[in-house]
C-alpha cells in the first residue's frame, strides 16, 4: 500500500519515529539499524511495511529497501511476527542476519533475544534458499531495468493480448527495415501488421 514516505522527523527514539510528511505526522515503528542511520536527520525517507492485524494497523520504515526486504523475508515465516522481526533487526546487522541464513549458522540467529533454536532453524529453512538465489547482493536494492525499445514494444503488445511468438516475428521484420523509432512507432506498426 505505501512504498515510502519522505518528510520532516519531528521526534526520534531508538525504537519509533514521527515523521510529518504532508502536515500528517505518521508513527513510525524502526530498528536500531534504521536509527543509526537517520539519527543526525532532520528530514528523511524511510521505506514502509505497512502491517494489519485485527486490533492495529502499524507502519514499520526503514532506512533502506534492503532492510525492508528482509524485514518481510523475516516476517513471512511462520512464528515471526513484525515486533520479532523488528527485534532481529535490531540485534544484528541485515548483513549478519543474511549471511548467517544462506550459511545455515543457527547458533548466530538463536543469540537474538526471543528467538528459540526451532524458530531459528525454521528461519534457516524458509528462508536459506530464497535468500541464496537473490546472491550476495539481495540487501542491495536492484537499479531499475531499462528495456529496449523492441523488447518493450514486445511486452506491451503481448499484455494486450497478441502470440508472443507472431509478435517477435513482425518486430523483428519491422526492426529489420527501420520503418519504426520509437516503442510507440513500434507498437502501431506492429498492430497494423498483427
Amino acid at each position: 500500500m505505501y512504498d515510502y514516505f519522505s518528510g520532516k522527523l519531528v521526534f526520534k527514539a531508538p525504537t519509533h519515529v514521527i515523521l510529518e510528511v504532508g502536515g500528517i505526522g505518521y508513527y513510525v515503528h524502526i530498528s536500531l539499524t534504521t536509527y543509526s542511520l537517520i539519527k543526525d536527520q532532520e528530514n528523511c525517507k524511510l521505506f514502509i511495511s505497512f502491517q494489519v492485524r485485527e486490533d492495529a494497523h502499524t507502519l514499520f520504515g526503514f532506512a533502506t529497501e534492503g532492510e525492508r526486504h528482509l524485514f518481510n523475508h523475516l516476517i513471512s515465516v511462520s512464528g515471526i511476527g513484525p515486533n520479532t522481526g523488528r527485534m532481529m533487526l535490531s540485534s544484528i546487522t541485515p548483513e549478519e542476519i543474511q549471511s548467517a541464513i544462506i550459511n545455515g549458522q543457527v547458533a548466530v540467529i538463536q543469540k537474538i533475544k526471543g528467538i528459540g533454536p526451532k524458530t531459528a532453524q525454521r528461519v534457516i529453512l524458509e528462508l536459506q534458499d530464497k535468500l541464496k538465489k537473490q546472491g550476495d547482493h539481495a540487501l542491495l536494492p536492484l537499479p531499475p531495468t531499462t528495456l529496449s525499445v523492441p523488447d518493450e514494444a514486445l511486452s506491451a503488445l503481448v499484455m494486450l493480448g497478441f502470440q508472443k511468438n507472431q509478435v517477435e516475428k513482425t518486430l523483428a521484420s519491422l526492426v529489420q527495415t527501420g520503418e519504426a523509432q520509437t516503442v510507440e512507432e513500434l507498437i502501431k506498426s506492429a498492430l497494423k501488421k498483427l
